[in-house]
């Protein structure tokens, strides 16, 4: 490394500074201000060039961590961002929405704070296009094969991006108007905005990649017309059938899956809408599920102004350092706080829903209690019932899996126990030429790993097409779901 004795000199961790509530509040921009590039050189070289770098197996995409610290120290950003490309298309995506893994298995970690890896990440790619560094990176040569890829989701455009560099005609199908599945529509405008995909966009196009929005593959464009069509499909439409709460008063007005609300307030802010349809403003809100979409539906419920917001989770409060039972270089549970919560809002833990009440068919609040846990079971702690008002409530308790009914059905694939588009270890379903990848295949998961599982499934399907593959696989297929 540029300076081995960096992590003893810039002992702690340094993190951009979130702008003030009062100030982010009143719009829906990145909540971080920017980070001075003497903070960032520092951080950077607290890199600690290990004998082991964990950080690598802590990333599903494999990124050569220690290499772009040190070009990051040693001001070699141009020779950064290649290294980065090289194992991630979309750094400004995970850069902003990635929870880490690699930080929690970095060796400076087990007794120091970690590397503040994520940082650097972002601050190399979004300093790689404002210097003009990131162009189209066309094909040598064309393979005329012709490939569909279904959702344009994080694991959909890796997937496409590799496979139209590796020479193949790829077209993208997106039953939305608008590219970019959850990372439109489910991210806000605070945690990423959209700007970010819309200039990834231009470069895919300028490759050759093509877009195809407002097509509902299995009802505008068929399974079998599909399969006619194309020489291979990946699958890439993503873990979307939301988890519901069937208790009593689930038919009230008023409730609404995370993912209704969330799209209509991104539509606001693409103008699409002068107001929301589904509005929290002057509102109690309640949102159950404590993860990061119920912290997204509170963030935009501030920004909304709501009255009030309370966030569920029947979890218990997780410890303020790492737990014993997540040791390094697991990715630690803990308790974090979102830039969200900060803003306002209270949490609470150990809570289960039991009941919606309301008046004329419409929600006015819920009945609750308090659980713990014994025995591998959550159980009520008597005498804990709780009333709590509520003009809305937000569904945020995850994902079950894909939508079956259309495509899935038509196609005809198998599925695994957990619901899941099952595929074999060379990421193929039980059709031919159908792949599939990311949430689709895995399961509701982590926008890095839908990106490693793009990228794995490309080079699988140039093997297909081509008898062999020069693309790169990050995952390695022994961590494939088995079918």
């Amino acid at each position: 490394m540029g300076d081995p004795s960096g992590f003893l000199k810039h002992g702690s961790r340094e993190l951009p500074v979130r702008r003030p509530v009062p100030l982010r509040l009143l719009d829906w921009k990145e909540v971080y201000e920017e980070f001075p590039k003497e903070s960032l050189k520092n951080q950077a070289s607290r890199c600690m060039d290990c004998g082991i770098p964990f950080c690598h197996n802590g990333c599903p995409l494999g990124n050569l961590i220690p290499e772009w610290n040190d070009l990051v120290y040693k001001d070699h950003w141009q020779d950064a961002i290649e290294r980065l490309h090289a194992t991630n298309n979309f750094p400004e995506f995970t850069g902003r929405l990635c929870p880490a893994p690699c930080e929690a298995s970095c060796v400076l970690g087990i007794n120091q704070d970690p590397v503040t890896i994520k940082q650097v990440e972002v601050e190399i790619i979004d300093k790689a296009f404002d210097e003009g560094w990131v162009k189209p990176v066309r094909a040598a040569r064309s393979t005329n094969k012709r490939i569909a890829v279904v959702g344009s989701g994080p694991a959909g455009l890796a997937a496409a991006q590799q496979l139209t560099r590796a020479g193949h005609t790829v077209t993208v199908f997106e039953r939305a108007d608008r590219i970019g599945g959850l990372l439109r529509y489910g991210i806000p405008e605070f945690k990423m905005e959209k700007r970010h995909i819309d200039r990834r966009l231009e470069q895919m196009e300028a490759e050759g990649t093509v877009f195809k929005t407002n097509v509902n593959v299995g009802v505008d464009i068929t399974a079998d017309e599909l399969r006619e069509q194309f020489d291979a499909v990946v699958l890439a439409g993503g873990a979307t059938e939301a988890r519901d709460l069937p208790i009593p008063g689930r038919e009230l007005d008023g409730i609404h899956q995370a993912m209704e609300f969330l799209p209509i307030a991104n539509r606001v802010q693409l103008g699409d809408l002068d107001a929301p349809t589904i509005d929290a403003k002057g509102k109690k809100v309640v949102i159950i599920g404590g993860g990061d979409t119920g912290a997204d539906c509170l963030g935009t419920s501030h920004r909304q102004g709501a009255a009030s917001v309370h966030q569920f989770e029947i979890m218990p409060r997780p410890p303020e350092t790492r737990a014993e039972q997540t040791p390094w270089p697991t990715y630690p549970l803990m308790y974090r706080v979102a830039s969200a919560h900060e803003e306002g809002g209270e949490r609470v833990f150990s809570v289960n829903t039991e009941k919606f009440v309301g008046t004329d068919g419409k929600v006015t609040g819920l009945k609750a209690h308090e659980v713990e846990m014994k025995s591998g079971r959550f159980e009520k702690v008597e005498g804990s019932d709780f009333e709590l008002e509520a003009d809305l409530v937000f569904l945020s308790m995850g994902f079950v899996g894909p939508e079956k009914p259309g495509l899935l059905t038509d196609l005809g694939v198998d599925l695994n126990e957990r619901g899941n588009v099952a595929r074999t270890s060379k990421w193929n379903t039980n059709i031919d030429g159908v792949f599939v990848a990311g949430d689709m295949g895995r399961g509701q998961s982590l926008i890095v790993w839908a990106i490693a599982e793009g990228r794995s499934a490309a080079a699988a399907v140039d093997a297909y097409l081509e008898g062999a593959t020069a693309l790169p696989s990050p995952i390695h297929p022994t961590a494939a779901p088995q079918r």
